[in-house]
């Protein structure tokens, strides 16, 4: 990927830290305030993350998307907050808004990434190629607000596949280069369509592009351990090693140290 004017390259699987600017996300302690977001930052790249995501828009099964400037007016203080103290760091925006995008990498952004694969803002596609940055594609069947009412699939491995071929050309055509893939855990899926995807996740190396799972804490792992999200953490871990064994290369997570641990033992077992 480039970043920063330079290519950003690693021969293990990365991590992406989550931050939440919003007061609504689904796992409590991944929500950040204003004066905590530095501290939080630093700490998540000390455990050994190598991107920090932010997000202003919640996209919790019912959630309403705010308006653009309240997007703007949470995520802009964060990222010149965490620019100035902390110059190095890659910051991904997690939004599906491309005049949000923009301003957020002229404000020292690294990359987008975009639930909604550029089917939201149908002008995505062109101002991630003029930016020139990393983007992050992710499939979702309906939107946050309708997509957990009726999953339903004949394939849902070939669906996802079928979904991603069809975004790739439309983003290449604009000239985006740095794209990764984003099967969208949680997004318009049952549980049972979210193992078959992690079953199957190393079909999506047929684009040889890097994959990147967002299974952190989600619901189907409480409700198949019996727990709840703060009781999900142990089963978080143990989809993100059998992600690592099917080839992804980025765990988007909450909790950064058991992920760094999880590459650490599968790369030794590798």
């Amino acid at each position: 990927m480039r970043i920063h004017g330079s290519l950003m390259l690693s021969d293990k699987p990365l991590v992406m830290a989550i931050l939440n600017l919003t007061n609504d996300s689904f796992h409590v302690t991944s929500r950040v305030k204003d004066t905590d977001i530095v501290e939080r930052a630093r700490s998540f790249l000390e455990a050994g993350a190598s991107i920090l995501d932010l997000g202003a828009a919640s996209s919790r099964p019912g959630a309403e998307m705010p308006g653009e400037k309240e997007e703007l007016d949470r995520l802009l203080p964060a990222i010149e907050a965490i620019r100035s103290a902390l110059p190095d760091a890659v910051i991904s925006i997690d939004t599906a808004r491309s005049t949000v995008a923009k301003a957020c990498v002229e404000a020292g952004a690294d990359m987008i990434n975009d639930i909604y694969a550029g089917r939201y803002d149908e002008h995505m596609a062109e101002v991630v190629g003029k930016l020139g940055v990393p983007y992050v594609m992710m499939h979702m069947q309906g939107t946050p607000q309708t997509m957990q009412s009726n999953p339903t699939y004949h394939n849902v491995t070939l669906e996802v596949a079928s979904f991603f071929s069809e975004r790739i050309d439309h983003f290449r055509r604009h000239g985006v280069a740095d794209i990764i893939l984003d099967p969208g855990f949680g997004f318009g899926k049952s549980p049972e369509h979210n193992f078959e995807l992690i079953r199957n996740l190393s079909y999506f190396r047929c684009f040889e592009l890097p994959i990147m799972t967002g299974i952190s804490r989600k619901s189907s792992i409480s409700k198949l351990l019996q727990t709840d999200t703060e009781g999900s953490l142990n089963g978080t871990t143990a989809l993100h090693m059998i992600a690592l064994e099917q080839g992804a290369k980025l765990l988007r997570v909450h909790d950064v140290k058991e992920a760094m641990q999880a590459i650490t033992i599968y790369e030794a077992c590798s």
